[in-house]
């Protein structure tokens, strides 16, 4: 296999690069594909990322695009250290990550390590027999007396977590398709297998990675039940409400107190390599901030965590967005969130709280306002909504599983759209692999590119108003204050001071400015105070201040 090591930048590196950095996710198979069989490619992306550096963005982070038999569309890796033959090859990566370290952005990719594929040879050699070298590489479990599964652990898609293996006569695990048996991370050659891939794609240059399902390494070593959840404390944060997984109190099935020692090896890895980075997916329906407290605290865990707080169906409203950044400070004061309203496993936010073009943009705003790093999914900074895709064209079993209550992740994941030249949207010259949405068409980056009042233009300008202003980055968030729909709050660095007020709802209001000589910020237009500190905010209206003492 190709080790090609890439070269180090010159110069001084920022090893405090991400924090406050705006991340824009790239599914591949939906970006741009460059070959004409209807899947994006690595060669697409790299054509197309003059485009996301001209939104200003820090960094990418890229989708799986290893080697797969994509059952769950690359998220079932059969070989990390090689490129999926329909994304390209290891040279298109290489190509890929110097154009964008050229064009000033760092490169983040998706690594799965929670579970492989079942045609990885780690598993096919596991279930050879009880007695093979990585015989314990996986979660295997003899069967209860009666032949039932070891324990009641669920399956995120559905059913039980356990699948019987004829080979070896025992269970094993999968917290998400069957095809997804889970690693044994209580074993320490697992661990040290997976640091090596890990090291693999730093050498290449990869800047730092999204970690996949960061809490489910680990599972109980007893298999012990988990215990049943009131149906007053379920939410479908995770999955949806007609999956019986939110009845379960996921105890032992993930969560583990041994995760932290993983992590900490993790970073020490990183580490060795100045400004890489992590960020870690906490898919937990009940203890997302706090887990996110726990990993990211100090130096002994990964850089960022994203919990799926922002990614619920239920409307963002002002009340809402204090309770979160409340128990942040509660519970994850030493850590650092990275927010995203959006991402390729939920109805995108458009459709989810159902926004007007005024809400969208009030909204865009308020993420790139918040303390924390934020993370924009591709499309989303055209405004697109959930795009409708009918059951004959659905690629994801979990929406085809649990059709029509739940139409599953296709939605979100349709090709991206460039033009209206043609139905593919400028994506493919061939079929696309989901068909384009035929509403997305009229929103396309080249019809915006040329209306300074399109969305897109407007993501550009919060983009540029947060990199503008050292208190938006990376400053402490302070003053945090509802009062109806409005929402207001103070961000402050060392340097600077600023005061920034959203009303999120259809009336207009009025808030005052606090204490102190304020000026008014008009990068993006809106409101600023009278004689009397009274800002006047239209519907979904924001407002911004800096003081002046």
């Amino acid at each position: 296999m190709d080790t090609l090591t890439m070269p180090k930048p010159e110069g001084p590196i920022d090893e405090d690069w991400w924090r406050g950095a705006v991340i824009y996710q790239i599914y591949p198979r939906s970006f741009q594909d460059s070959t004409g069989d209807g899947i994006g490619d690595l060669r697409g992306i790299t054509s197309r990322l003059p485009y996301v550096a001209s939104l200003g963005v820090d960094a990418i982070w890229i989708s799986p695009f290893f080697r797969s038999p994509m059952k769950d569309f690359g998220y079932d890796v059969s070989d990390y250290r090689d490129v999926d033959p329909m994304f390209g090859t290891l040279e298109d990566c290489d190509q890929l990550i110097e154009k964008a370290h050229s064009l000033g952005l760092k490169v983040i990719i998706d690594l799965v390590l929670s579970h492989t594929s079942d045609h990885h040879p780690w598993f096919q050699e596991s279930r050879m027999s009880h007695d093979n070298q990585k015989s314990n590489w996986y979660v295997w479990s003899d069967p209860k007396p009666d032949g039932t599964p070891p324990n009641n652990w669920l399956s995120i898609f559905g059913g039980s977590a356990w699948q019987w293996d004829a080979r070896r006569e025992q269970y094993y695990l999968h917290n998400f398709l069957t095809s997804q048996p889970d690693l044994n991370f209580h074993e320490p050659e697992v661990q040290d297998a997976l640091l090596d891939i890990t090291r693999f794609w730093l050498e290449r240059g990869v800047d730092g990675y999204r970690l996949d399902t960061i809490n489910f390494y680990f599972a109980d070593k007893d298999l012990r039940d988990n215990p049943p959840l009131p149906p007053e404390k379920r939410n479908a944060n995770i999955a949806p409400s007609v999956n019986p997984y939110n009845h379960q109190e996921h105890l032992y099935s993930k969560n583990q107190p041994e995760n932290l020692g993983f992590l900490g090896r993790f970073r020490e890895l990183l580490d060795e390599y100045p400004g890489s980075t992590a960020v870690g997916e906490v898919g937990d329906a009940q203890m997302g901030l706090e887990l996110l407290g726990q990993y990211t605290k100090g130096v002994g865990g990964v850089h960022m965590c994203y919990a799926f707080e922002f990614l619920a169906r239920d409307a963002l409203t002002a009340q809402r967005v204090a309770e979160v950044m409340n128990k942040v400070d509660a519970v994850a004061a030493d850590g650092w969130a990275c927010w995203a309203f959006s991402n390729h496993d939920v109805e995108r936010h458009a459709s989810r709280w159902d926004l007007s073009e005024p809400a969208k943009r009030c909204y865009a705003t308020l993420l790139m306002t918040l303390r924390g790093s934020a993370c924009l999914y591709q499309g989303e900074e055209l405004g697109l909504g959930e795009a409708d895709v009918p059951f004959e064209d659905l690629q994801d079993p979990y929406g085809i599983q649990f059709w029509p209550e739940y139409k599953g992740r296709d939605g979100c994941r349709t090709p991206m759209v460039w033009e209206a030249s043609n139905d593919t949207g400028g994506f493919s010259e061939g079929k696309p692999w989901l068909p384009v949405g035929a509403e997305h068409l009229t929103v396309s980056v080249a019809d915006q590119e040329s209306d300074e009042d399109a969305m897109l233009h407007h993501y550009r300008r919060a983009i540029a108003f947060r990199q503008a202003h050292s208190a938006l980055t990376k400053g402490l968030q302070e003053d945090l204050k509802v009062d109806g729909d409005t929402l207001s709050f103070v961000r402050q660095s060392t340097d600077e001071t600023i005061f920034c007020a959203f009303n999120l709802s259809d009336e207009p209001t009025e808030i005052q400015l606090p204490a102190g000589s304020w000026s008014g910020l008009t990068d993006l237009g809106g409101p600023v105070a009278g004689q009397d500190k009274t800002i006047a905010l239209e519907p979904w209206d924001t407002a911004f201040a800096q003081k002046q003492d």
